[in-house]
């Protein structure tokens, strides 16, 4: 008796009004062709002009998903801090301070960096004979200053940010 009130209940369901449901069937075939490669395909397009016989076939209902409902935005909460005009421009001022301490120090290293790579750059040691050696040597050298004035194209890209 159960099996049948659930059996009853669930065609209920299925068939409920407003929403539409699809009958859909998946069926896999097993097909050779006329020189003899099998091939296994689920479209039944690729079945035309072989010999094919059906290896699983399942029959599915598809019912579409009902629309969820949007959730109502949050109202601010009472009392909640926001900030003001003079908030926003005391952290620009602060970040631009920032960002302005960081440019001096990279532009400093840069200088340094540039005074190591010239001292270097002067001076020729016997067993470097070949340039590629002297090339190599200088390498870090040439790699640091370039770091620098990455860094140093970026702040000011930064602080230029900082005036839009």
């Amino acid at each position: 008796m159960t099996r049948l009130s659930l059996l009853a209940l669930a065609l209920a369901l299925l068939a409920s009004p407003g929403r539409a449901q699809q009958q859909q069937v998946e069926t896999l075939w097993n097909c050779k062709d006329k020189d003899g490669r099998t091939i296994l395909t689920n479209q039944q397009a690729d079945t035309i002009g072989r010999e094919c016989r059906i290896v699983h076939q399942q029959r599915a209902t598809v019912v579409p998903a009902l629309p969820s409902p949007k959730p109502a935005p949050k109202p601010a909460a009472a009392g909640f801090p926001k900030e003001s005009p003079a908030d926003r421009a005391t952290a620009r001022a602060k970040q631009r301070e920032i960002l302005e301490r960081e440019l001096q120090q990279e532009q400093q290293m840069l200088e340094e960096a540039k005074r190591r790579l010239a001292e270097q750059e002067a001076i020729r040691t016997g067993d470097e004979k070949n340039y590629a050696r002297v090339l190599e040597r200088l390498k870090p050298y040439r790699d640091a200053v370039e770091v620098h004035e990455k860094n140093i194209e970026a702040l000011k890209r930064e602080l230029a940010n900082l005036y839009r």
